[in-house]
């Protein structure tokens, strides 16, 4: 009898608890929410951050505010939601990355992929290996048979998650790169154009560029809408870095609060302004429900423990 009612108050409060839960969830958005942009202001990411939060604002009926945290590769902002309220109310517009290769080889940073719920997906960056015309090469298989009869050659990488890439290419194909470090795209594009390097990795700047830059291959699991003749890393090699961005909330969101979010996203991608912003750094628009964001995530850590590992990141 006893053990009855134990079971009946214990309903009785998980009921009271959906019941309550449920009417936050109802009266979201009641207030303004903190979009984090872990980057520094007048960057691609914080740009787009700044008009999606306009038109979010629009779907959302409430202000949605930009609060810039850079630091870390990401980290520091992204350190912040993490150890946020789960209640829709303090966001993040992230690239993927930050969220899986940084907390995978990064020992100091104290969150992990699984303490973030993934919102939705809205554009992705066109990372990808580049070159200059005049070369022996204009295609990836050239340049791997240029590099097999010319070792040494340069290749400009940022650090970090590309150069495992560009080191696990150069295993899997027994090539012998001689790489040279650059300071994000801005220190890459006159290394490359300058003739500095031979060819090198690009986060997307190269969109910038036209006919003085050649994509010889997407890093992506796709290929790159501007560059469709080059092969992605995915079909070469299985493996492919993580070029989605989106919104992303702390671990433990309510489920109808992120259908919210979701919805809104969906629509704000369309937004006028934003869509022009995408037109004009030559980014994608990818939407990604919830769901699908939960899967590019999980295929994103196969993909980037298997480049971490064979790479020396992590063993």
């Amino acid at each position: 009898m006893r053990t009855h009612r134990l079971l009946a108050a214990a309903g009785a409060i998980a009921l009271v608890g959906s019941v309550v839960s449920g009417a936050i969830a109802a009266d979201y958005p009641s207030k303004p929410i903190t979009m984090i942009v872990p980057w520094k202001p007048g960057g691609t990411t914080e740009t787009m951050g700044q008009v999606l939060s306009k038109a979010l604002t629009k779907n959302l009926g409430v202000k949605v505010l930009v609060k810039t945290r850079p630091g870390g590769g990401g980290a520091v902002g992204s350190t912040v939601l993490a150890n946020s309220k789960p209640d829709g109310y303090t966001i993040e517009f992230v690239g993927i990355s930050t969220l899986t290769w940084i907390p995978m080889t990064q020992k100091a940073v104290k969150y992990k992929t699984s303490d973030f719920t993934f919102v939705a997906g809205v554009s992705q960056y066109q990372m990808s290996l580049v070159g200059t015309p005049g070369k022996p090469y204009s295609t990836f298989k050239e340049l791997i048979a240029h590099s097999k009869a010319n070792p040494g050659i340069n290749v400009a990488d940022m650090g970090g998650m590309s150069k495992a890439f560009v080191n696990f290419i150069a295993k899997q194909e027994k090539v012998d790169w001689t790489a040279i470090p650059t300071r994000g795209g801005g220190e890459m594009v006159p290394f490359l154009l300058g003739g500095k390097v031979d060819f090198a990795f690009s986060g997307g700047v190269h969109q910038k560029y036209g006919e003085k830059m050649i994509v010889l291959a997407s890093f992506l699991s796709n290929r790159l809408p501007l560059a469709p003749n080059a092969p992605s890393t995915q079909e070469m090699y299985g493996v492919a870095m993580p070029g989605d961005n989106g919104i992303v909330a702390p671990k433990g969101l309510p489920a109808d609060i992120r259908a919210k979010l979701e919805a809104a996203v969906k629509v704000s991608i369309d937004d006028p302004d934003f869509t022009k912003i995408l037109e004009r750094i030559k980014f994608p628009k990818r939407f990604l429900s919830s769901k699908e964001f939960d899967q590019v995530v999980a295929d994103t850590l196969v993909s980037l423990n298997k480049v971490a590992k064979a790479t020396g990141y992590i063993k």
